[in-house]
């Protein structure tokens, strides 16, 4: 790898973070807390100074267009890093300490949900700060840039893929950075749209603004300490439960039907098909569940099982009823809408929908070939073969998941002694759900915990966003030669 090529790449998005960090001061300017400029002021001109000294003059300027797949799984990997880091830098002016700074701005990047607050007397800026990170996660900061720089039009392609490894690779025009841009565009309308109707609904803008970003996201922070629970309307359960479902769908899917018109386009896609028949099932039996053992009324069951499952298995991490209170059966439902995660190509964490439907007809056809063993048995998804190289890519990150997810959870039952928070902590931090049960559940805090298990967390939470991918390609000795 070429190492200049990747600092000098760095650099430019470091110099972007910078503008996009100080957009919290106009929250602040607005609520006339002059306080809170000097946290986004300082971590902006961290941002820019360090992208300029990234900076390399003597590199051609289109050397972004050579970037190698190895060069550009690097430099997303370490722009997610840099990101975590310098979106921590306010943190500390409200007195957070390293740990929890990092954690926090963590949990906020890639969409998690977590947090360490115990309480919420904290200026508006830094609750916009933690929702806007997450908007900004939710799609991809990799994304973004390519949509708004001209400097990534080629290279674009292997940042994209890389930041987004999913099993296949969803284009919905020829050239990737108008694929960004057109993901970016339809991000944006929606987020406008929920900020509208939630506005309709009678809560604050900034409240509406700050639930928007969250929800698109599948982020799940909320400046309300008791998630959306605390506004007591129906009408916000039902319009977030929407969006929470709308972001856990494939964008490029939705921008295909959008633009040709063609509602049977969703159901042409076997992925969709298939979570809608999950949701529905986990719905129909949280709700049973709610009415019969729960005593719930048909409206309050089907609303509070319809959100939680939805906000379970989206990642999204919100709370519209304290459902550590749900009978044993409901939390079992809510734990496999969690382990089984949303579409691939949506803003959602998990191992997504689409790779349970290749390893199951994968099963399926090694078991015919038993029968019959010459047969070729072609996997297919909407009707196109699915290559040897996805099938064996899909089977390495369930096996690297698997290994990462028991390590951690006998590291935190080390320093914890919690099987509850090592179990649903890392699952939803892998997961990046930002939900579990006991000291995590809907309106848990972090704060309390050792800082050790924190930085577990914080960690499973950026290889979570990443899909183990660009961690599973640094244990390669050819990924570390490194040239100028």
């Amino acid at each position: 790898m070429r190492l200049s090529y990747i600092l000098n790449a760095l650099g430019l998005i470091c110099k972007y973070v910078g503008i996009v960090i100080s957009i919290p001061i106009l929250v602040a300017l607005y609520y006339n807390d002059l306080f809170s400029v000097k946290p986004f002021l300082f971590a902006s001109i961290i941002s820019i100074v360090v992208g300029f000294a990234l900076n390399n003059k003597f590199i051609k300027n289109d050397y972004l267009n050579d970037l190698k797949k190895s060069e550009a799984l690097f430099l997303v990997l370490l722009s997610w890093v840099v990101f975590s880091l310098i979106s921590s830098i306010p943190y500390y002016f409200y007195g957070f300490n390293f740990v929890d700074s990092t954690f926090e701005a963590v949990s906020s990047a890639t969409t998690t949900g977590f947090t360490i607050l115990n309480h919420f007397n904290y200026p508006k800026a830094m609750f916009f700060w933690r929702s806007f990170c997450q908007w900004l996660g939710g799609m991809g900061i990799i994304v973004l840039f390519i949509a708004i720089l001209p400097q990534f039009k080629v290279a674009g392609r292997q940042m994209f893929f890389a930041e987004a490894p999913g099993p296949t690779e969803d284009k919905v025009t020829p050239r990737i950075r108008n694929t960004a841009t057109a993901l970016w565009t339809l991000y944006i309308i929606f987020t406008f749209i929920q900020i509208i109707m939630l506005k309709l609904s009678g809560i604050a803008l900034f409240d509406a603004c700050c639930i928007a970003f969250s929800s698109l996201s599948s982020g799940g922070l909320c400046s309300n300490p008791l998630s959306i629970q605390g506004y007591g309307s129906y009408s916000v359960i039902w319009i977030v439960t929407l969006f929470m479902f709308i972001s856990s769908i494939n964008f490029s899917l939705m921008y295909n039907v959008l633009n040709k018109r063609k509602l049977s386009l969703f159901f042409k896609n076997e992925e969709f098909v298939l979570y809608i028949k999950i949701v529905a099932g986990l719905i129909f039996l949280i709700t049973l569940s709610l009415i019969f053992i729960n005593k719930f009324t048909f409206f309050e069951a089907l609303s509070h099982g319809a959100f939680q499952v939805i906000t379970f298995q989206s990642s999204t991490g919100f709370s519209s009823f304290d459902y550590t209170k749900f009978n044993e059966f409901a939390k079992v439902i809510l734990l496999i809408a969690m382990a089984l995660g949303a579409c691939a190509g949506s803003t959602c964490g998990g191992i997504k929908i689409v790779r349970f439907l290749i390893i199951f007809k994968f099963i399926n056809t090694e078991i015919k070939k038993i029968i019959h063993p010459n047969a070729i048995y072609p996997i297919k998804i909407n009707n196109q073969i699915v290559s040897k190289d996805i099938v064996t890519q899909i089977i390495i990150f369930i096996s690297f998941y698997a290994l990462i997810l028991i390590i951690s959870i006998l590291l935190v039952m080390i320093l914890e002694g919690n099987v509850t928070i090592a179990t649903t902590g890392v699952l939803s931090s892998l997961n990046n759900v930002g939900l579990g049960f006991g000291l995590i559940g809907p309106s848990g805090s972090f704060e309390t915990i050792h800082p050790l298990t924190k930085l577990i967390f914080a960690s499973n939470m950026l290889i979570g966003r990443l899909e183990v991918i660009p961690f599973i390609a640094i244990f390669s000795k050819d990924f570390w030669k490194f040239k100028t």
